[in-house]
């Protein structure tokens, strides 16, 4: 009887650890807007991991999808794209966006959109966000910078409804970069 309780006791210490850990690194979110069409749609739901940006682990590179808290003050989370890093310096100029001089190709952008934003450098600890709907997007183009502190983590599944189940595709916009130095 001792050996059972101890297994069982063991089991159970195990499953709530697990629970545990599983809760501190993974998080769904809802998509509450049409921010990020035509690749994220209103009611869906994905699966964030916050362990992806812990500081011994890895920061945010561009074209990320992430999970963040509203920036200024408010008690909603949004799901953006990262655009700009640390030391980029961002220019938006009739719907083409520009990352330190270079002309993004961003394949998922569907829809045109015409608004500029003028060239600001990102200072260290913040990051430029825009959703993929940019005309009707609540993000960097209109209240600035988001801070590092308010990144949840990066959106790498899709799981609801089970028809749109799957990774979130990656775009490496790093690549446009290694190939203009």
């Amino acid at each position: 009887m001792k050996k059972f309780l101890r297994e069982f006791l063991a089991e159970i210490i195990f499953v709530v650890v697990f629970i545990t850990v599983w809760f501190t690194v993974i998080q769904t979110y809802e998509v509450f807007q049409t921010s990020m069409e035509p690749n994220f749609h209103e009611h869906q739901r994905v699966v964030i991991n916050k362990a992806s940006y812990w500081n011994w682990i890895g920061s945010p590179k561009r074209g990320d999808v992430i999970v963040l808290n509203e920036p200024n003050g408010g008690s909603g989370d949004f799901i953006k794209r990262v655009i700009g890093l640390p030391g980029d310096t961002i220019e938006i100029i009739k719907g083409q966006t520009y990352v330190n001089g270079i002309e993004l190709d961003e394949p998922y952008v569907v829809r045109s959109f015409t608004y500029s934003f003028d060239k600001i450098t990102i200072a260290e600890g913040e990051y430029f966000v825009l959703g993929d709907n940019r005309d009707v997007s609540n993000d960097s183009h209109r209240w600035g910078m988001l801070a590092r502190k308010n990144i949840v983590g990066k959106v790498f599944v899709i799981y609801w409804p089970p028809g749109s189940w799957g990774f979130v595709p990656n775009y490496h916009l790093e690549k446009q970069f290694k190939a203009n130095d």
